[in-house]
């Protein structure tokens, strides 16, 4: 039997910790190699030291498309292409839907879901010349079920969730494939930054909720229930099914909310068929011959 080729992973979003690193540490232990990306590299080094010839750490503002093109190339340059784009950077905050600067939104879009496009676009031509690779993007629960106090992020992972499943269609006569990633809280530093950065929103009303969103989060720090390395090998192992799924909810209760929410709205969608159905023109009945 002829041993599997090994793979090239490009890794956004590698932190410490994270699920970047945890993809990482996943693809090694399959014997494939690894492109590290992230903003600061200076804490990966020490781990890229450790296997030199599997992996390279490069520095990568995904909001800059010049520097994903750049790191892209330098990828492939090193290791023939790229097998598995994972576009795993992205950043979540909370605010109300009214009271949020609209800076603070459009950071938040460019950050989750510009950056996605972006990078996912100078890695598809690499891809497409070589007639196959992987597409793996971090969504979240958020993008299922959107989350009250974070409307503009599960805004975001709503428009990936549109993104990738038309990306999905388009690429499949390619021999691309495309795996969306909907996690729910995970015991990385996603939660890291709430107790010291207060919301910035603009309007008294919304505060006591917000206020709420704030102290549970800061209260589930570091006892999130997801473990980043299980989800990880979760990942990979929906990659090798035949087929392999259109998406992948990660965490018992991610699962549990997500599946409640799609069956409720099933339910809203179909109270209301006759209203619906309504909408179309009148149909002629065809004339008896």
């Amino acid at each position: 039997m002829t041993a599997p080729t090994a793979r090239t992973w490009f890794i956004t979003g590698g932190s410490p910790g994270g699920f970047g690193m945890a993809y990482a540490e996943a693809a090694l232990d399959a014997g494939d190699r690894v492109v590290l990306t992230a903003r600061r590299t200076e804490p990966l080094r020490d781990w890229a030291d450790t296997q030199p010839d599997r992996t390279l750490v490069l520095p990568l503002d995904v909001t800059d498309p010049a520097q994903a093109r750049q790191a892209v190339a330098t990828a492939e340059a090193r290791f023939g292409g790229i097998d598995v784009l994972v576009n795993n950077a992205g950043r979540g905050w909370y605010g109300s839907v009214e009271g949020t600067p609209d800076s603070d939104v459009r950071h938040m879009f460019e950050l989750n879901f510009f950056a996605v496009l972006t990078v996912t676009r100078a890695a598809l031509p690499g891809m497409r010349a070589r007639g196959t690779g992987w597409i793996v993007t971090m969504s979240s629960a958020a993008g299922l079920r959107a989350v009250t106090g974070f409307g503009y992020y599960s805004a975001a992972k709503h428009a990936i969730e549109g993104l990738t499943d038309a990306l999905r269609d388009e690429v499949a006569p390619l021999g691309i494939r495309v795996l969306t990633v909907e996690p729910g809280a995970f015991r990385t530093q996603a939660y890291a930054g709430f107790a010291d950065e207060p919301t910035r929103d603009t309007i008294d009303d919304y505060q006591p909720m917000l206020q709420q969103v704030r102290t549970a989060m800061i209260d589930q720090h570091g006892a999130q229930p997801g473990d980043p390395r299980r989800g990880a090998r979760a990942v990979v192992e929906a990659m090798n099914q035949d087929p392999p799924p259109h998406r992948l909810v990660l965490g018992g209760a991610a699962f549990d909310a997500v599946t409640a929410t799609l069956t409720e709205r099933a339910a809203d969608i179909r109270a209301n068929e006759r209203l619906s159905r309504a909408a179309d023109f009148p149909t002629t009945p065809p004339t008896p011959r």
